[in-house]
């Protein structure tokens, strides 16, 4: 039974930790706090800081078969590639290609020389414009601008951030994800989900389902997915972010490194655990899929102030000492939900033959969850702009 180091204990930590229990691989988690969420759920720990504690996370990761990043500090990153170069211990992770897809400017114009369909740059484009720094991750520092004014804002945010801007047209229509895994040589897309943001442009809520796009769309996406992983040689894994629009697809950015939320989802749905093939490349197996037909829905919630919310990913990682269970009649639950609390949080995963099954499934939760807690009301916003 393989081993695997998971270096961060937040969201993306929580997701390994999921992958590694679906897959029946044992996990070890390794965060420099000691609340860490990921920590209460993992099967062994380790808190300590492989920057300045590289001996004892060293001698942690000797005992497993391979270290996975679920983190993005630079410093840590290079720190576990040395890491793994002196302990043999094969690292889940390409520093080359998350270099290059940490720069939204860099990973532009690598699409563009690929000829992948992404949004106009400014002034090409006009009004409305999304203005976002170039090496934030995830809604940080985003804008919404459909004026002048409105972008100068955007600007400011950015610069107070200590980063370049990128100016592009607004796009909008169904968001979608897919992830690749490749070794170098072979480069080979999963499954497509959609992906549902909350008014802060924060992942809320992710759709698996063969039909969220259509056949055409789909096989155009997973070659979108393969072209960009061939381009920059990629050799662990990514996820590529883009829109569906009147258009077409319109590629927004891509991640080189573990996503939270749709793997989860992916292997709920299809049965197949994006982290157990990313193991198999590393190894030198066979790293391709056979996706099975069902669908799922995840879902992030929390409970306050006696109201329900659908929320982000970020207000999710406020999780404390979570636990897994089948809570609401979840398929799995990430929770620290107890009876009778007046604040939790919850990562909910329903499944079904069909979206509608799942659907219907998460709908009866809402109302058991509100009927439980006497909820005053259950609330699930979107961004302003769509």
């Amino acid at each position: 039974m393989p081993r695997i180091a998971v270096v961060g204990g937040a969201l993306q930590g929580m997701e390994c930790v999921l992958l590694c229990r679906k897959a029946g691989f044992k996990s070890l988690v390794i965060d420099r706090r000691v609340n860490a969420p990921a920590l209460s759920i993992a099967d062994d720990t380790l808190v300590a800081n492989p920057v300045t504690d590289s001996d004892a996370v060293l001698s942690a990761v000797e005992g497993c078969d391979a270290i996975i990043p679920a983190c993005e500090n630079l410093d840590l990153l290079e720190s576990l590639t040395s890491l793994s170069d002196r302990s043999g211990v094969p690292l889940l992770f390409d520093i080359r290609s998350y270099h290059t897809s940490c720069s939204k400017l860099e990973s532009n114009d690598v699409m563009a020389r690929a000829g992948i369909p992404i949004p106009q740059p400014w002034p090409q484009c006009g009004f409305p414009v999304i203005v976002k720094p170039s090496s934030q991750s995830g809604s940080v520092g985003v804008t919404y601008a459909e004026n002048e004014a409105a972008m100068k804002e955007g600007l400011l945010r950015v610069e107070e951030l200590g980063d370049s801007p990128v100016i592009q047209e607004f796009v909008s229509g169904k968001s979608v994800s897919v992830e690749v895994v490749g070794n170098g040589k072979e480069f080979v897309p999963y499954v497509t989900t959609e992906v549902c943001l909350d008014r802060n442009y924060d992942c809320k809520r992710v759709v698996c389902d063969p039909d969220i796009l259509s056949e055409a769309d789909d096989e155009q996406f997973r070659d979108i997915g393969r072209s960009i992983a061939s381009e920059i040689g990629l050799s662990a894994l990514m996820d590529v972010e883009a829109i569906l629009t009147k258009r077409g697809l319109r590629v927004l950015e891509i991640d080189a490194r573990v996503p939270s939320q749709t793997p989860a989802a992916i292997e709920a749905a299809t049965g197949v655990n994006i982290l157990e093939r990313l193991y198999s490349s590393a190894v030198g197996k066979d790293f391709s899929c056979n996706p099975g037909k069902g669908s799922s829905i995840y879902c992030h919630l929390v409970y306050k102030d006696g109201i329900l919310r659908t929320c982000g990913e970020k207000q999710f990682s406020k999780v404390v000492s979570p636990s897994f269970g089948t809570i609401f009649g979840s398929d799995l639950s990430i929770s620290d939900y107890s009876k009778g609390s007046q604040e939790w949080r919850a990562t909910l995963i329903f499944t079904g033959k069909d979206l509608e099954s799942a659907q219907s499934r998460y709908d009866a939760a809402v109302r058991s969850i509100v009927d439980e807690c006497g909820a005053s009301a259950y609330v699930d916003e979107t961004p302003e702009a769509f």
